[in-house]
């Protein structure tokens, strides 16, 4: 469940950052509105996850899916021209995510970070 909160997070991610694209500065109430509450709900959500998935896998199948989902957006609408460089970037972007998946890592208690941290409390 971590990781499709993860991801409908990312998605979030895409949509706050078009939102922030469209907002013209904020002055556009509308735009706005679907920021802040996408932008919340985005980081709930990654906040959520990250208490299962190690954080440094997290924020960046966060960051990677959000972006790649962004310019996607951008190349279907027609804001961005379509290129094959552009193309094989993205594809190497949604690559390393789904490596990231698939890489074995610790659970958060065995993490040497996480087991510092816990001593301190």
């Amino acid at each position: 469940m971590p990781w499709v909160i993860l991801l409908v997070s990312a998605v979030l991610e895409a949509i706050w950052a078009t939102a922030l694209g469209a907002s013209m500065g904020f002055t556009d109430p509308t735009a706005t509105t679907i920021f802040a509450v996408a932008l919340l709900l985005s980081m709930l959500g990654l906040g959520y996850a990250a208490r299962q998935i190690p954080i440094s896998t997290a924020y960046a199948v966060w960051t990677g899916a959000g972006a790649a989902l962004t310019v996607a957006w951008s190349l279907i609408t027609g804001a961005e021209e379509l290129t094959v460089l552009r193309v094989l970037f993205l594809a190497g972007i949604v690559g390393c995510v789904v490596g990231l998946k698939l890489v074995k890592s610790p659970k958060p208690s065995q993490s040497p970070r996480r087991s510092a941290l816990a001593r301190r409390d």
